[in-house]
């Protein structure tokens, strides 16, 4: 019975990190991602006054999400950057929250970084990107150590792909059970390929 309940627990937690909205209605979200045909054109884009982030190979978009930036207390900042260090299976050491999983751990600058996270509609973090899973394991798979970051308040894509992007609101979302968050099952990746060619 107990082992029952734990599976119901961790499986009842998959499912609301995944994306399936707060109501019965909602269909879990999904992104798509295109295989690059040189990952040495890989650029990442981020608009952080819409939150978005754009993966482009020249003018091809490989991947369009949402994602979560810095408050204006702690902003995400704002310049030229590269990839400079990736670990997939990632967890915060400082206190108090020791241990919390930051996955698909993709850093631009020391400390600052894209990873998995709840996505709210407004800023909320303290100058990370955080990235619903569906997205982060797949924002994983398109970059690599020395992929240029721009980071600015916009983008030339908000206009031409911002529409496309589907809004995400994880801000009512319950937080996992902690022996979840500190198991390695937390590190599974989503179901199906990564990238599709395209």
């Amino acid at each position: 019975m107990k082992r029952l309940l734990s599976i119901l627990t961790i499986t009842l937690s998959l499912a609301l990190l995944g994306g399936c909205a707060t109501t019965p209605t909602a269909s879990p979200y999904k992104v798509t991602a295109f295989k690059p045909r040189n990952p040495d054109k890989v650029v990442v884009k981020v608009s952080t006054s819409k939150q978005y982030i754009y993966v482009m190979e020249g003018d091809r978009l490989l991947m369009a999400v949402q994602g979560c930036v810095g408050t204006a207390g702690s902003p995400t900042p704002h310049g030229h950057f590269t990839i400079r260090d990736k670990i997939k299976n990632k967890r915060r050491i400082s206190q108090p929250d020791a241990g919390y999983p930051m996955a698909y751990w993709c850093e631009f600058l020391p400390a600052y970084g894209f990873h998995e996270g709840f996505v709210h509609p407004s800023p909320r973090t303290h100058g990370c990107i955080r990235l619903h899973k569906e997205a982060a394991a797949r924002f994983f798979a398109l970059v690599k150590n020395g992929t240029p970051v721009d980071i600015a308040p916009t983008q030339p894509e908000d206009t031409q792909y911002g529409h496309f992007i589907r809004k995400l609101d994880q801000s009512r979302d319950p937080n996992p059970p902690r022996p979840f968050l500190l198991s390695p099952q937390w590190f599974t990746e989503p179901v199906g390929p990564l990238l599709i060619e395209g």
